[in-house]
């Protein structure tokens, strides 16, 4: 028997399956649909930081977890013998007003402080990086070296082989957890979470994108009027992604992705005439504070939730799976308070 059972093939589920099996557990994951089914089987795969400034509980800790990503997905690619895509590269974004220019340059100073030397915020002209640049209307644009890429299928998969080759199980299959649980189950789990407890804690939010035959090689990722592009290792280039409170169809493609394409080709012209290979969608599991849910399932002895990752997932994942891994075999606590469970009730 397995000693703790991981519900969910997701990035989380298996982040914390990996961490979990190199601590000398024994691991099992039981996922209904596939792997990478959900939102973690996405196309863009943008790890972008939260602003240097206004520090808090979340912005540490997802700084704390971009700064892993290297040595992280280093060891899973070595021991899948498959590429995850990451690569860190860094992050291109338009200055559109001298209010944000001017927080632009203060936030140089806050990036050596709070980040800490490990990565950088500048300012540049848009001049100085050519065709790969989102338009700027003070031609001006951010800069910051610790946003990476990854591909979240490429990612997914690498992950899966990684486990599987440190002796965990993977099922594709409904079958019941056993012993310790984590559920790591995404949209549907903040669903089923919310019946049991009677209460609304978490839901989806519906996102759209696209992908592009359009090789930019080692180029930062671009950000302008609320759109990524984000260049892959394979040629490929991702836009996303709008965000639908309301939907009803999960994996449906519609108007609003054309929407999306038009303005992407408005702020970044360097893509004109790339082809569309692939439209996707997909809901993103977002919990009631926005920020992931972490900790013990309320009234459950020996399980516990993983979940919420919302738009940062990807990024949060390496040190949500550490954190987890703290509490469940070791008992040591140390999830954030705005992470809790009992913060969402």
């Amino acid at each position: 028997m397995a000693d703790v059972t991981v519900m969910g093939a997701g990035i989380f589920g298996l982040s914390i399956a990996w961490v979990f099996a190199n601590r000398g557990a024994k691991v099992r994951v039981i996922e209904k649909h596939a792997i990478g089914a959900g939102s973690s089987g996405g196309i863009v795969g943008a790890l972008a930081p939260h602003t240097p400034d206004n520090w808090n509980h979340k912005k540490e800790f997802q700084f704390q977890s971009l700064t892993m990503m290297p040595a992280f997905w280093k060891s899973v690619d070595e021991v899948s013998g498959q590429p995850s895509g990451y690569a860190q590269l860094g992050r291109l974004q338009s200055l559109d007003d001298e209010r944000v220019l001017n927080l632009a340059k203060e936030r140089v100073a806050s990036a050596e402080d709070l980040w800490r030397g490990q990565a950088s915020w500048q300012v540049e002209t848009a001049e100085q990086r050519g065709d790969w640049a989102p338009k700027s209307k003070t031609g001006m644009l951010a800069f910051d070296t610790l946003s990476a890429r990854i591909n979240p299928r490429a990612a997914t998969n690498s992950l899966a082989a990684a486990v599987q080759s440190l002796g965990v199980e993977i099922l594709i299959d409904e079958a019941p957890p056993k012993g310790l649980v984590i559920w790591a189950t995404g949209y549907h789990g903040l669903l089923d979470l919310s019946r049991a407890l009677g209460q609304e804690v978490g839901k989806g939010l519906k996102g759209q994108a696209i992908l592009l035959r359009h090789d930019a090689g080692d180029q930062p990722h671009l950000f302008a009027d609320g759109i990524h592009i984000v260049p892959h290792e394979n040629g490929t280039v991702a836009v996303g992604s709008t965000s639908e409170r309301e939907f009803e169809d999960e994996t449906s493609t519609d108007e609003q992705l054309d929407d999306l394409l038009a303005r992407a080709l408005d702020a970044f012209p360097v893509l004109t005439g790339a082809k569309v290979i692939e439209r996707w969608a997909g809901v993103r599991p977002r919990a009631k504070t926005r920020a992931p849910m972490l900790g013990a399932y309320p009234g459950r002895a020996d399980e516990y939730i993983a979940n919420g990752g919302f738009k940062i997932g990807l990024g949060m994942a390496p040190k949500i799976a550490e954190v987890m891994a703290d509490l469940v075999l070791e008992g040591r606590d140390e999830i954030p308070d705005p992470f809790r469970v009992e913060a969402n009730l």
